[in-house]
């Protein structure tokens, strides 16, 4: 199985999913490898539902601080954030931009 990156995990559903196969771990109803398995389907599901299914875009202005590349991973974070439909305001942004070929299957 091709290997995904592991952002989701980070954000909410993804925190929620590992503190509950954690406790299922610990309660003894779930192996760890199974856990892992859970883990790395999501991490896949999550890649591939966002590529198929949104479709959405929008253009950003603000205050670049910071950017960086690594392992074909960018970085930007964003001070002020000015989004064109004007819904989402935040003080900071952090971005974080993949590679998606290189996370999946080839495509």
């Amino acid at each position: 199985m091709p290997s995904y990156y592991e952002l989701y995990r980070r954000g909410m559903l993804g925190m929620m999913l590992i503190d509950a196969l954690d406790e299922l771990i610990l309660t003894g109803r779930i192996t760890p490898q199974l856990a892992t398995q859970v883990l790395q389907q999501f991490d896949r599901s999550m890649s591939e539902a966002l590529s198929k299914h949104v479709k959405a875009k929008t253009t950003l202005t603000g205050d670049l601080r910071v950017y960086r590349y690594c392992d074909d991973v960018w970085e930007f974070i964003v001070r002020n954030p000015i989004f064109d439909n004007g819904t989402i305001t935040a003080n900071r942004l952090k971005i974080v931009a993949c590679n998606a070929k290189l996370a999946g299957e080839h495509t």
